[in-house]
Formats: C-alpha cells, sequence, structure tokens
C-alpha cells in the first residue's frame, strides 16, 4: 500500500537555481521541504554499512591507499547487490537490514538481465522469469525495514533493441536478443520486469523505490519521462540521477525538476506529448524569446547565468506556461558521490571515444549524503556509486589494455581504484571536514 503523500507546494521558479554549498542547502524562501515519503524525510539518518565494500577493500590496502579507503568508509554509502539466488539475496538483504536500527541503509538492486549492454559492468539474470524470482527473494529480505531501493541503475538509459520517441534505433543490439532471429521484444521485458520490482517492493510497508532517469547530459527530458512512465514510476517514489557519474548537483536539480514537470505535463495537461518537453538539448521558452541552444555541462545552470549555454530561464519558463496550475509531484535523488568538480571535459580529438563517464580525471567527491537537501521534490543526495570503485578499464577507443588518459590499466569496474580514491578525496568539493 502507497503511503500518503503529503500536499506539496509549487516549486518555485527560483528553487530551481537553490545553490547547494559548503555541504548545507540555501534555500530559496523559507518554507520547510517535505519528502514524498516517511522513509525519505528531512529528519531521516542514513545508514553507514560497517561492512561495506569499501571497509573490505581497506583491508587489502597499506599507507594512503588504506587510510583513504578507510576516510570513505565513514560515510554512508549504499550497498549494492549484484547476483545470486533469490535464497541468497533474500539472506544477503536481510543480514544487513536487520542490523541498522533506526537508520535507513540505500540498497541498489543491480540484477536486471543483459544489464550495462554487456560492457564494463556486464551481468544480470538470465531471463524475466529468473529476475522476477530474484526481486521477490530481495524484497522477503526487506520485509518490514525501513529501506530506500536504487533499481537498476541503466535500467532505462541502456535498454536492449529500444527505439527512441524520434524512431531512432539504439546502440544497444545484443545479437542474442535479436528480434528478427530470437522473436523476443527485448524492450517489453525490460519494462515489463521493472514493472514487476516496482509492485513487489511496493508491497511493503517500510520500503521507497526509485528508478533510473539518468543524467542530465544523457537523455533528454522527454524521452526519460517517457521511459519513466512505461516503467510504472507513477507507482514508485521516484527516479534516482547520476549514478556513476559527475554531473554538477545543481544541474541534476534542474534536470530532475524538468522530467518531474514533464511527467506532470504528459499525465495531467496534454497526454503523452513528450515532444512538448523543454529539455537541455535547446533551451528555448518565452523568457528568452525562444532563441535556444544546447545546455552546455562545463559550468552550473540557473535562470540569471550570463551564458545562454548555463541559462535555465528559457526551459523554466516554458514548462511555467504549459502547466500553469498544475504542479510536478514526482521525486527524485542524485547521486552526489563523485561530482564535486562536475563533468570531464575531454582533449578535443584526442579520442575517438572520450568515455567521459569512466574514471575522468581530476574529480572530486561531492556534496555529503544527506535527506534534508531543502528542496521539496529532492527527496535526498546519495553517495550510491561508491567512490573509490573503478568504473572500468576505460580505453578510450583506442583498443587498451591501458587507459591513455591515466597512462594506466585501470581496475576492472566495481574494484578498488587506489589512484582515484585519493584524486576524490584531495578535490572533493565541499572538501572533507576534520570530522571526517
Amino acid at each position: 500500500m502507497r503511503r500518503p503523500r503529503r500536499l506539496l507546494a509549487a516549486l518555485t521558479a527560483c528553487a530551481l537555481g537553490t545553490a547547494l554549498l559548503g555541504g548545507t542547502t540555501i534555500l530559496s524562501n523559507s518554507t520547510p521541504a517535505w519528502a514524498a515519503n516517511d522513509v525519505l524525510s528531512p529528519g531521516t539518518k542514513l545508514y553507514n554499512n560497517p561492512q561495506s565494500s569499501t571497509k573490505e577493500a581497506a583491508h587489502a590496502l597499506r599507507g594512503q591507499a588504506k587510510r583513504d579507503a578507510l576516510l570513505l568508509s565513514k560515510i554512508p554509502s549504499s550497498t549494492w547487490f549484484t547476483d545470486g539466488t533469490p535464497t541468497e539475496v533474500k539472506k544477503d538483504v536481510h543480514k544487513l537490514v536487520k542490523r541498522t536500527g533506526t537508520k535507513v541503509p540505500v540498497l541498489v538492486a543491480y540484477n536486471i538481465p543483459f544489464r550495462d549492454c554487456s560492457l564494463y559492468s556486464a551481468g544480470g539474470a538470465r531471463d524475466v522469469a529468473e529476475y522476477k524470482a530474484w526481486i521477490d527473494g530481495f524484497a522477503v529480505g526487506i520485509g518490514r525495514e525501513e529501506v530506500a531501493v536504487v533499481l537498476e541503475p541503466d535500467g532505462l538509459g541502456v535498454i536492449p533493441w529500444y527505439t527512441t520517441l524520434d524512431g531512432q534505433l539504439e546502440n544497444c543490439r545484443p545479437p542474442e536478443y535479436d528480434p528478427e532471429t530470437t522473436g523476443r521484444d527485448a524492450a517489453a521485458e525490460r519494462f515489463e520486469m521493472l514493472n514487476y520490482a516496482i509492485d513487489r517492493l511496493q508491497e511493503l510497508p517500510n520500503t521507497v523505490v526509485y528508478l533510473d532517469g539518468t543524467g542530465a547530459s544523457w537523455l533528454n527530458v522527454g524521452e526519460s519521462a517517457d521511459r519513466l512512465v512505461k516503467a510504472g514510476v507513477e507507482r514508485a517514489d521516484g527516479f534516482f540521477l547520476n549514478v556513476s557519474n559527475y554531473e554538477f548537483t545543481e544541474n541534476s536539480v534542474a534536470y530532475g525538476t524538468w522530467v518531474s514537470q514533464c511527467i506532470a505535463y504528459v499525465t495531467q495537461v496534454s497526454p503523452d506529448d513528450y515532444a512538448g518537453c523543454g529539455n537541455q538539448y535547446w533551451s528555448g521558452g518565452p523568457a528568452n524569446d525562444w532563441t535556444g541552444v544546447t545546455l552546455s555541462n562545463q559550468g552550473l545552470w540557473s535562470r540569471t547565468a550570463a551564458d545562454p549555454a548555463l541559462n535555465t530561464a528559457g526551459i523554466d519558463s516554458r514548462y511555467e506556461l504549459v502547466l500553469g496550475d498544475v504542479e510536478p509531484t514526482t521525486h527524485f535523488v542524485v547521486d552526489t558521490s563523485r561530482n564535486g568538480r562536475g563533468a570531464w571535459a575531454a582533449p578535443a580529438g584526442v579520442y575517438p571515444d572520450a568515455e567521459t563517464w569512466c574514471n575522468p580525471p581530476d574529480r572530486g567527491l561531492g556534496q555529503r549524503p544527506t535527506t534534508d537537501t531543502g528542496n521539496e521534490l529532492v527527496d535526498a543526495l546519495l553517495w550510491i556509486k561508491i567512490p573509490g570503485e573503478s568504473d572500468g578499464q576505460c580505453f578510450r577507443g583506442l583498443g587498451g589494455p591501458e587507459d591513455p588518459e591515466r597512462g594506466m590499466v585501470a581496475p576492472a569496474a566495481g574494484h578498488w581504484f587506489p589512484e582515484q580514491a585519493r584524486e576524490l578525496i584531495e578535490l572533493a568539493q565541499p572538501r572533507l571536514g576534520a570530522h571526517h
């Protein structure tokens, strides 16, 4: 049964430009922000797993690398569940949630068939039935405990054999899922599994669940909203952004707000008109006389930015025009684990595929995890990706085995990366306080 949502005030225009500085949130007004649920509300304390993968990594390290891992292990991060039988995942989840006390753990369910299109984070269940059974075990393990679930990172950003709203067949085309030879509709199966997972997890009395909303430099707003609706976001607690990525928090909040506004628009104002949703790839709207440009991820977006490539006034005013009195109510959370310095700008013309999302250099830890965000649509800032764990062996289109940007062979995805952990700590924004 869904918990009753508190009545939400309309997100004001100036709230889109809310500044997040120095570990605290600067509110645009004095009205308190309330979450859409009672699990991730402003007073919630997040659970820090004393047996985390970060603490485990520290056991095998020495010197500065060990000190770095131990330092990062003191800050609440999520716990990922990526494999196992239904019985095994039930036991593993139950073991964790029974020791969390009054604090709320963030659990990542990451076992969908053909996850990451069999790239750096390949794996997952073999088919729909196996995945549903795994989710059943995952849910039984949670039981009545208070838990936040991040459901399948990349689950909506990378869908096998998926055709976008504008008719483009995306690049994830695994031959074993080829609809011409198998007769399977891999995209339909993906939505079937995510909808099943939402319904199964929402049967639990104290579990909140968030779906993949991708990120500010990934899917355009309408495309993300369409996939979220198909996956059942209206029965979930919302969506998550920026997992394993580096986009500025402010830009993620702006993007997430537009996705929420787009969902309100296509479900309450103009059914299925996703193309009518303003998005980050063309910033036109009433406020700038419909003179749009593509927004850049190399700076902070706001309504008042002097650079048109950072100015959101056109998009914001476009939603104000089409929504009228309709208020966005779909909430979201943002991964801030590694985004303190924003996205990496790869050197021009050097790499065939710069893989800017893959272990980019000179990044820093971002905002510390909190549920007191000061924004009515943002339920939490979380460390979903474990900072210090590699994104994969990044070749940047040059064949490897070294990452040419770093001059070394990077650890496989999910393995500890001491050099990157050191960078993240040194360049943290805001800086790590003495109490950490």
